[in-house]
């Protein structure tokens, strides 16, 4: 009893010191002010502070007292990058679905209780701290399938690339003019990012397959990386390259059908289960009154 009311007085306290500092108003930054009085455009690809949903707004004052590097893991950093969205509103999201996780089995108690019926201390205490850091951890879970399912899709839209910049190397362009024709015919937001890369490179005067590169190291996609060192070298040396391009777009595509054929035996697995708990729940349905039966003649 007197750990379960040590640890109760040490969750009221961190509650109590969380309202406090989202209620305190922070002392203005003088650089950022100074930043706010001569705004600068965006670096193409640099994540911008979304507003994002009632989750990033009722967190964000916690969030603002926090470092988002210690509390979000090194992987979903990478895939926030890839999503170009912005650490702070992902951590507001976290504070908010912990919080919201940390009191949803007290009210749920609280509930019982004014209807009659009292749950032991320890259910609520525990199931507080349980759903507290299963809700800390599901947006993690949600950016992961969100960047999972953008890199497949700029993964799909590369290798429909590479078969364009074949078809121009056919027709006889040069190699950075057949990338350049090709990130202009394809629409949509992965060829959006690959366009911006190709542009880049044209107005700054980088090699097309430097940005290329970056694109590949940005969103974690070892095809854009290594068909971007088989155009440096068909840059730097005037190799021939547009068989070893069609095979890569091949290979890429092979590699998503791979993956759609292991995902979708996945998803047939997953659905066995559902029959198995109802072939158990109809088994107890028969085999109950004959086992309360002989329970009871006993």
């Amino acid at each position: 009893m007197t750990g379960l009311l040590l640890a109760c007085g040490t969750a009221t306290g961190i509650g109590l010191w969380l309202v406090w500092t989202g209620l305190r108003p922070t002392e203005p930054d003088l650089r950022q002010l100074i930043a706010d009085l001569h705004p600068t455009p965006p670096t193409p690809g640099e994540p911008t502070p979304a507003p994002g949903g009632w989750a990033a707004r009722a967190g964000r004052p916690l969030a603002r007292r926090l470092t988002p590097g210690p509390l979000i893991p090194a992987s979903i950093s990478r895939d926030l990058v890839s999503l170009d969205r912005d650490p702070a509103t992902h951590l507001a999201e976290k504070i908010t679905s912990g919080v919201v996780g940390f009191f949803l089995l007290p009210l749920l108690a609280v509930v019982l209780a004014v209807g009659g019926m009292r749950l032991p201390v320890v259910l609520p205490a525990a199931g507080a701290l349980v759903l507290a850091a299963v809700g800390f951890l599901a947006p993690d879970l949600a950016v992961r399938a969100d960047a999972a399912a953008h890199r497949r899709a700029l993964r799909a839209a590369f290798s429909s690339f590479l078969d364009l910049v074949v078809i121009a190397l056919a027709g006889g362009a040069g190699i950075e003019q057949a990338l350049d024709d090709a990130a202009s015919i394809g629409t949509g937001p992965a060829y959006t990012q690959l366009r911006r890369a190709v542009d880049t490179a044209v107005l700054t005067g980088t090699p097309i397959w430097t940005t290329l590169a970056d694109l590949g190291h940005r969103h974690t996609i070892p095809d854009i990386v290594e068909t971007a060192a088989s155009v440096e070298l068909a840059g730097g040396e005037g190799a021939k390259i547009r068989a070893s391009l069609a095979a890569k777009a091949a290979s890429i595509r092979l590699r998503a059908l791979t993956d759609a054929d292991a995902d979708a035996a996945a998803a047939t697995e997953r659905m066995s289960l559902p029959v198995a708990l109802l072939f158990l729940g109809f088994l107890l349905l028969i085999g109950y009154p004959a086992v309360a039966r002989v329970m009871t003649s006993l």
